[in-house]
């Protein structure tokens, strides 16, 4: 065969496969919005998404996929194998709901109820976990029929726990990569996304390095001098003092903290003492988060918060200790494979309308995912049209609301990264 016939029905055979990938994307999206509206009506909580898992599994089995389930609990890892040898990719979609009580007017909407530490309350996905499945799952599906052109393995991780499990549980990304999810086969790359409500629909959001913050929770214990309100000089108030480590704090963050360079958060979300108004407690509890998008900060923060805790304390005639829980790591995205991939984002969804974002200092748990291998995690537009000028509810709160005809852009932009990187060299 002549070369320029070769290069002609080479770039014929191409197109075919372009279109026909295209075909069954666009077709899919009836079966992408009932998935979503199931997963929004019948919300779980962290470690207990056993129907959720349960229909994700079912429809995985279907596209002929090996899939294995109770990973960490409730997930689900679904394998496609190409008929090409290749490398491995991994995408990964969050299957958890919140304790929170729906306010929308949907006719799929939540009137899930339960106990959620002692507390009554609904549940509901109120950050878009629902339609982070239902984008996985047709992921799964449209590249299930091209298994003949795919180079490589792909595994398909529906990950619980997200917002974390309940107290005294294990669960999430960690428990995952402690049971191998990342292995047999080793995953290369990873991939993941997150719908934004006030991100319009359309646009798809990244940054290379740090995207989100670390999350550390704090506990500070003050001890005093339990005394009469009528005498503080006969005790020492672990209240002042704790008003005083807050307002320390602060100066870490506005006098230490070199913000030009990552931002950097310290909050104290919770204050506990005192049993009367006319008491001075003996102890006192402060409980907050530190969110930050740099190690070296990371380290200098919690270094400088243990001093200063101390320190402040001694000075008027306490004790202090603070204590550091990690909930998730920086949200890293790796500068070399980012650049590599950015084109395969502008494709599907137009140079124009793929934006360079600042980094959040909201929390990810496939930061750890990232710790092991490089990976990618970015944001898709969910706010309707009708919220651009007057803007759209925030995320975890009752209105929380997404435009669902922003999710096939993420079936397009999962499946389109997934294919590039297997066919990259």
């Amino acid at each position: 065969m002549k070369p320029f016939l070769y290069l002609l029905l080479f770039a014929s055979t191409l197109s075919f496969a372009q279109n026909a990938l295209d075909e069954d994307i666009a077709s899919i999206e009836s079966k992408l919005i009932e998935w979503r509206r199931y997963f929004h009506q019948n919300p779980e909580l962290s470690n207990q998404e056993f129907k959720t898992a349960e229909k994700i599994a079912a429809h995985l089995k279907s596209l002929g996929l090996e899939v294995e389930t109770e990973v960490a609990i409730t997930g689900v890892v679904g394998l496609l194998k190409g008929d090409l040898p290749g490398k491995v990719v991994a995408l990964r979609a969050d299957i958890d709901a919140l304790p929170v009580t729906e306010r929308n007017d949907l006719p799929f909407k939540s009137d899930v109820k339960t106990t959620f530490l002692g507390t009554e309350t609904g549940v509901m996905h109120a950050c878009g976990h629902d339609t982070h499945i239902a984008i996985l799952m047709a992921t799964a599906e449209v590249l299930s029929k091209h298994k003949d052109k795919i180079r490589g393995t792909i595994k398909f991780i529906f990950q619980p726990a997200e917002e974390g499990p309940p107290p005294g549980e294990k669960g999430g990304a960690k428990l995952m990569i402690k049971e191998g999810v990342l292995e047999n086969p080793k995953v290369n790359v990873i991939f993941g996304l997150h719908i934004n409500a006030g991100t319009p629909v359309g646009t798809l959001k990244y940054k290379k390095g740090g995207i989100m913050a670390s999350v550390e929770r704090f506990v500070i214990d003050v001890k005093g001098k339990q005394t009469h309100g009528s005498q503080p000089w006969s005790g020492v108030d672990p209240i002042l003092i704790s008003a005083k480590i807050i307002d320390g704090l602060q100066t870490i963050i506005s006098r230490e903290a070199k913000l030009t360079d990552e931002a950097a958060v310290i909050t104290v979300g919770k204050i506990t003492a005192g049993t009367r108004f006319n008491i001075i407690p003996e102890t006192a509890q402060l409980i907050g988060t530190v969110r930050t998008l740099d190690k070296d900060m990371r380290t200098m923060i919690e270094r400088r918060m243990t001093e200063m805790t101390e320190t402040i304390a001694k000075a008027y005639g306490g004790e202090a200790t603070i204590s550091f829980r990690n909930q998730t790591s920086i949200t890293y995205n790796d500068p070399e494979l980012t650049d590599q991939m950015l084109p395969s984002l502008q494709k599907v969804a137009g140079t124009e309308n793929v934006k360079l974002m600042k980094a959040t200092t909201g929390g990810e748990d496939f930061s750890y995912f990232q710790e092991i291998v490089p990976g990618i995690y970015f944001f898709l537009g969910g706010m309707t049209p009708s919220d651009t000028s007057k803007g759209a509810f925030p995320h975890h709160t009752p209105d929380f609301m997404i435009d669902e005809s922003g999710m096939l852009l993420g079936v397009k932009a999962f499946t389109q990264l997934t294919l590039d990187y297997l066919n990259s060299k």
